[in-house]
């Protein structure tokens, strides 16, 4: 009798360590893991830290991934460069319109493109950006004295402008982010901006930018009606389904996806490395299941929602919905970043890989997020691409 009570003890305790050790899996497993499809090589994360200048991390870091694809060398340009000749030739364009147009930090893949094509590269180490005294890029003074700069220019009372006046401008920015090099030494070997850009074999005339909203006809390029679209730069128009066709096209293909989008829906999470984009009615729920959420508070249902504790039901995101949130404000052109592969979470679903650029130190993913496929359909204001990217089809649409 002793003995068997004794096995039981035993079976009882094994029985027990084994629940303990479930729940700590379980415990363990808690929130969303992620198993790569496609991961794509580019060059390491950037820190903007505390400036709007996402669009030029996000298009040079585009740009870096794309030389690395073709030649396989890998380079590190800067990003202050392409940030300083925008702001010049912004402020000539501000004052020509009276103040009557958007200034500031922010600008597009579109910028670095120009910039690229007009003035060249240069290299980190010729413009590293930081001349005065911080070792992260920190842009809210010289942004407010460069807005205060050109607004006193309009409003002068002189009532013609200085023939100097734009030389003072250009001398403020040298004054924050250093004198652009006219010369500069790479690899032994000495350039002027406009020959390095030459020299990488880069081609800005071979990328195309694309978006797709029903406001405008399909196929046909219009100018995007968003604030940091300064230049009033056109960009192609196309399906809903054809823009995640040619994002999935690029990605299986080995191409990077600079990527335009949304990141203040309260679906997306830092913290926790996921961007989703929640069904809120839950109408997969039944009995004792059903009862208990529909017995939850407005700020409940919202808490569980986005608890980011693992997978859950997305909204099936149509044009209706993307034209919606782009008229009433929803969505705007609020960041940069760059698509660099796919995965999939613990249940199947599929997610985009997204290189950002806001550090790594502290991070889950080091500096990465994972973007669902609902919230890249309804995020997104929009991509570049190599042309040779874009599905034939949708090059034929396009008369390209």
């Amino acid at each position: 009798m002793k003995n068997i009570t004794s096995w039981l003890v035993i079976a009882a305790l094994i029985v027990g360590y084994a629940a303990v050790a479930q729940e700590e899996e379980k415990t363990e497993e808690k929130g969303y893991q992620f198993t790569e499809d496609i991961f794509i090589d580019h060059t390491s994360v950037k820190n903007q830290y505390r400036s709007g200048t996402c669009w030029s991390f996000a298009g040079l870091s585009f740009v870096e991934a794309e030389l690395y694809r073709i030649t396989g060398k890998t380079y590190d340009f800067s990003e202050m460069f392409v940030v300083s000749l925008t702001y010049s030739d912004k402020a000539t364009k501000y004052v020509r319109m009276h103040g009557e147009t958007n200034f500031g930090g922010g600008a597009e893949m579109t910028d670095v493109l120009r910039v690229w094509k007009e003035y060249g590269i240069v290299p980190e180490t010729s413009c590293s950006g930081l001349n005065y005294g911080e070792e992260l890029h920190t842009h809210g003074e010289m942004d407010h004295l460069l807005k205060a700069y050109v607004d006193a220019i309009i409003k002068n009372k002189n009532r013609k402008l200085t023939p100097v006046w734009h030389e003072g401008f250009d001398a403020v920015l040298d004054s924050y982010l250093g004198e652009i090099p006219e010369k500069f030494e790479y690899e032994g070997v000495e350039y002027t901006p406009r020959k390095f850009a030459d020299m990488t074999g880069f081609d800005p005339d071979k990328y195309v930018e694309l978006t797709s909203y029903s406001h405008r006809p399909y196929y046909e390029e219009f100018m995007m009606e968003i604030p940091d679209n300064w230049l009033w730069a056109s960009i192609w128009n196309i399906k809903l389904d054809e823009m995640m066709t040619t994002i999935d096209n690029a990605l299986e293909n080995g191409y990077t996806v600079n990527w335009g989008a949304d990141v203040s829906d309260k679906g997306f999470s830092w913290k926790n490395g996921v961007a989703i984009i929640p069904e809120e009615d839950k109408p997969d729920l039944s009995g004792t299941e059903k009862e208990k959420w529909e017995s939850l508070t407005a700020k409940e249902k919202q808490k569980a929602l986005y608890a980011f504790d693992g997978p859950v039901k997305e909204k099936t995101i149509t044009a209706q919905m993307r034209q919606e949130h782009y008229d009433n404000y929803m969505v705007t052109d609020d960041h940069g970043m760059l698509l660099v592969g796919t995965a999939k979470d613990q249940d199947g679903n599929k997610f985009y890989i997204v290189k950002n650029s806001w550090g790594t130190e502290g991070h889950v993913y080091d500096g990465y997020f994972y973007a669902s496929e609902a919230f890249v359909k309804l995020q997104t204001v929009g991509i570049c691409v190599h042309r040779d990217a874009i599905p034939k089809t949708i090059r034929k649409n396009l008369g390209m």
